[in-house]
This record gives C-alpha cells, structure tokens and sequence, in this order.
C-alpha cells in the first residue's frame, strides 16, 4: 500500500495535456479540436492553398530582363518613375521594388495612361512608356529574347520599358512567395518526412512555377472551388494522411475533408470555423512546429505511462517480497520516498516537453519578433 503509485499514473497523461496545452497557446497555435492536434503527429501528407497562404497574394518584381547596352538600375529607375503617378496594382509592385531597393526616381513630366496598354511620360528629357505587349504587337515592335519566353511560359506578367522608341527592358511580375514557406516546406520534407503539395485555382503554369521554386512533391492546378474537397479525397485515396492548411472561403470543404484542418489566422471566418486548428500568426512555419510539437506530445505520453506502469510492475512485488529469499526487501519509509519520487519524475518529464519546443522551435515566438 505504502510503494504503490497509482498518482504518477493517473496523472502520465493529464500533466502531458496541460504542458502541449500551454505551449500550443504560447507558440500561436489555436487548438480546436484536440483529436485532430494528436492526429497531427501521424500526417502523411499536407496540402496548402496557394494564394495568401503559401504566397503574399500580391504581385512583385520576380525577373528583370535588361536589353544589351543598359543597366538594370537605370531601366527600374524610369518605370518606377512612370508607375509612380499610376494607381494599377502591377504599377504598385514595381514602385514598391524600386523602394526596396533604395532607388530613386524623379516625378516625370507629360505623363499619360495609354488605355488599356500602360503609361508615358518624359524623364531627364527621355520619352518613358511602360507597356503591355499588346502595345508592342499593335505597333509592330519586336523585342527578341529568350527569357521572355521563359517568364511567359511560367505564368509570369510582363511589360516592357521602351524608351526614345527603343525596347530597353522587361520586367516580369509574379504572386510574391512568402519567405516563411520556403523554411516551412524544408522542415516538413528533410526533417520531418511529409509530403508537400498544393492547391491552386491559377493557371499550370503558374502553379507549376512556384511548385519548382519551393520543390513540392505535387501540386493541383486550374482546380474549381467546388472541386477542392474531391482533390483532398483524391490524395486519401493514396492512403495518406492528409492535413489541408488554406484561409478561403473556398477552403472550406477541403477544411472538413481533410484529416486535419489548418486554417491561417488572417484568413475568413468561415475557413477558420470550419478547421481544427488555426495558425495565430499566419506563419506557414506554424504548421511545422505543429506537427513537432503534437509528436513530442504523443513522446511524453508514451514515457510517463512506461514510467509509471513499469514503476509499480517492479516496486510492488519487491515491496511484497517476491525477493525476500535473496535478501531483497524494499521498507516502508523507502517505498514511501519511491512513490513521491515516481511522481515527480512524471511531473519533470512533462515539463521536458517545453525544453524540447523551445529546441525545435522552426517559427520564432511573438516575443522573440521584431
């Protein structure tokens, strides 16, 4: 009665629940549905939305293609100039690139919309126009190069930089990927063992550029908002385990289909309604540190009940005196130190858990960003 420890085993998973709890709160990770966190540790593989998740949503300089004889940083210079008095939204990508970069550009002078195909104006005493290449077909100029296939052939937009009627340059612009999602699907591929698709209503191309630059295992393109559900199904039927991270309206179905559902916390209230968990901080390295977690969870729980079980397996009979004949005989004030000792040992490995977060942390904490 004295060495019996049903405590550290009635608390092996409790105390292990409490600490996953506390630390999915601290590392912005809502959990919606307990089930589905434990789930987690076991996924085959996760598919991800691509716009606004997987992405930024909005377009950015991604190639800047410079015609013999010019410099690229003067070529920024005078269409970030012309594009600063537009309000179009491929306009606002280029400006915001030429800030980035620390490049400035003086207001031109006579600026113009050209309907439908751009803008002009005069520079330094240049005459500036940034067009579409319908301007480039509807006036029979030809701007040869192969990587204007290329970026074309990826899905890419392009306008072209003429200047004193001379095609200077290209510049090509695509939906910006996030920087996160690079780290994110390196953890989930090389560390952790999943598969990594996405999901995307754009075009082939476009989904398979960006399917080359993160180096997904697969990707669904050109797919309807009803048709989302049936992809993630499809993927089931391969007899993988399937998490869906998206933050749509149109995610919704694919949400509840899914194993798991991940919804990123800047989504629409009915993506974050119909998933099992969110992601706070809209960080795609969340759904790493998710699945890192719900594993070293499931870890801690295993140990504590091996700990405990094994712990009274051993300790009773001995305190009986199943040994007694070879001398072996555990006292009464021994076995009470044993028990408090089983107990605490639970508790500490417990807490371990938070030593082992902080260790495989991929996403920095709220605190710890800038």
């Amino acid at each position: 009665m004295v060495i019996t420890c049903p405590h550290a085993l009635g608390l092996a998973i409790p105390l292990v629940v409490a600490v996953s709890t506390a630390l999915c709160a601290r590392n912005g990770l809502l959990v919606r549905d307990r089930s589905a966190f434990e789930r987690s540790r076991s996924l085959d593989a996760i598919v991800f939305d691509k716009t606004g998740t997987l992405t930024e949503g909005r377009f950015g300089v991604s190639d800047v293609i410079i015609a013999k004889g010019h410099e690229e940083s003067e070529v920024l210079r005078l269409t970030a100039s012309i594009e600063s008095q537009s309000e179009h939204p491929i306009a606002a990508s280029i400006v915001r690139d030429a800030d980035e970069r620390g490049i400035e550009y003086p207001a031109p002078d006579d600026f113009q919309a050209i309907p439908g195909k751009g803008a002009k104006g005069n520079i330094d005493g240049k005459s500036v126009k940034v067009v579409s290449p319908g301007y480039l077909s509807a006036k029979g100029i030809s701007f040869d190069d192969k990587r204007i296939d290329d970026v074309a052939a990826q899905g890419k937009t392009v306008v072209y930089v003429i200047v004193n009627d001379e095609v200077v340059g290209a510049i090509a612009l695509a939906d910006v990927i996030r920087e996160e999602s690079r780290e994110a699907i390196r953890v989930l591929r090389e560390d952790l063992g999943i598969q990594v698709m996405m999901l995307t209503g754009d075009a082939r191309a476009v989904a398979n550029w960006v399917a080359q630059e993160l180096q997904l295992d697969d990707f669904f393109a050109e797919v309807l908002p009803d048709q989302k559900a049936d992809k993630i199904k499809e993927v089931q039927r391969r007899g993988l385990r399937v998490a869906m991270v998206g933050d749509g309206i149109n995610d919704a179905p694919a949400l509840v289909q899914a194993d798991v559902g991940i919804a990123i916390g800047a989504g629409t209230d009915v993506a974050i309604e119909s998933a099992d968990i969110v992601l706070v901080r809209s960080d795609p390295r969340d759904v790493a540190s998710l699945i890192q977690l719900a594993r070293g969870t499931y870890a801690k729980m295993v140990q504590n009940l091996w700990w405990a079980a094994g712990y009274n397996v051993v300790a009773i009979p001995l305190a009986a005196g199943a040994l007694s004949s070879l001398g072996i005989l555990l006292s009464p004030a021994l076995g009470a130190v044993l028990m408090s000792l089983s107990t605490v040992i639970v508790a500490i490995n417990a807490r371990m858990l938070r030593l082992q977060t902080a260790a495989t942390a991929v996403a920095p904490r709220m605190s710890d960003r800038p």
